[in-house]
């Protein structure tokens, strides 16, 4: 039996995968002896679970933290734990301490707890770690440029992943993931938050903000698509990997315009009326430097599976937040 770590599990996509894996009770095949669920912020543990589960608050750029969540040697380790991209620019200390200090910590840790021990540690990067000017698809061979704090932590994190996997210490694969949408909950402090807001708030009945021309286009997946890579990254068998261990994730790229043109069809025309157009040039300077299109293919040969469309997407918020089918 394996164990397995989730650091970010108090997070949206830290308690998802912390729920498909009580459901389903494996990971990369293997049956799950023990999942331990760690954020500064104490996790809730999912009710039903054949195995043993437990829940730690802590900080994991503090010193000895990571050390103490790697004493009982996870065989798998999910790294979601990170501050958001508003966040992140507008704390630039924080942003560092938590996105990249902590990651160190959490790499250095594991080269301490001696020979022998090489987990699976699957990273979650960001496209923010690509920079303007664009092509019109971002390929596999596009070079980082990141135009923003966070971005630069995602992408140091990456490099760091590659070092350590490439010395042995541990058994990486890094994974882009496309803005998650629609998020469920409230509104946090991302930048790209308005992109589930415009479509959940008015699911709910309520008025929605849209802060950027709905020209802009951007590259979406579901929070069911991405505990889905994140499962598949688990078990993958990273020799296909080679030295390059990050990869961008699958997604659908589509329009503002477009996303509120599926919301119409899936939800009718009262939904489209609850959205507000209230222009914000920080959050237009912000979108303005992120990438709009992708053309993964290396993450498709190796099986990754996208959403199927922005309909779906809406539909997928609709059956797992509100319970319509």
């Amino acid at each position: 039996m394996v164990k397995v770590l989730i650091i970010g599990g108090a997070g949206m996509i830290g308690w998802k995968l912390a729920s498909h894996l009580a459901a389903g009770g494996e990971v990369a095949g293997r049956r799950i002896g023990k999942l331990v669920l760690h954020d500064v912020v104490e996790p809730a543990v999912p009710a039903q679970a054949a195995f043993e589960m437990r829940a730690i608050a802590g900080d994991i750029s503090l010193p000895g933290v990571a050390d103490t969540l790697i004493e009982d040697r996870p065989d798998v380790i999910f790294h979601l734990a990170a501050i958001v991209s508003g966040e992140a620019e507008s704390d630039f200390e924080k942003g560092y301490r938590v996105n990249l200090d902590g990651t160190r910590s959490l790499f250095e840790a594991i080269r301490r707890a001696g020979p022998g021990y090489r987990p699976r540690l699957v990273f979650t990067s960001s496209i923010a770690v690509f920079g303007a000017p664009f092509p019109e698809e971002i390929g596999d061979e596009f070079h980082t440029t990141p135009l923003t704090s966070y971005g630069t932590q995602k992408a140091i994190g990456e490099l760091l992943l590659a070092d350590y996997s490439r010395r042995g210490i541990l058994d990486g694969v890094g994974i882009r993931l496309p803005t998650i949408c629609v998020r469920p909950g409230k509104p946090n402090k991302a930048a790209s938050g308005f992109f589930s807001g415009i479509i959940r708030e008015p699911l709910n009945g309520q008025e929605a903000v849209l802060p950027v021309p709905r020209t802009v286009r951007h590259w979406h997946a579901s929070p069911r698509a991405a505990i889905g890579f994140l499962m598949h990254a688990a078990g993958l068998d990273t020799a296909q990997l080679g030295a390059r261990r990050n990869l961008t994730m699958p997604g659908l790229a589509v329009t503002v315009a477009e996303q509120i043109e599926a919301l119409g069809r899936v939800a009718g025309p009262r939904a489209v009326s609850l959205i507000r157009e209230e222009p914000d040039e920080t959050i237009q300077g912000i979108v303005k430097g992120w990438p709009r299109s992708f053309d993964p293919r290396r993450a498709l040969a190796l099986g990754f599976k996208p959403d199927a469309s922005f309909d779906e997407i809406i539909r997928i918020y609709q059956e797992d937040e509100l319970g319509r089918s």
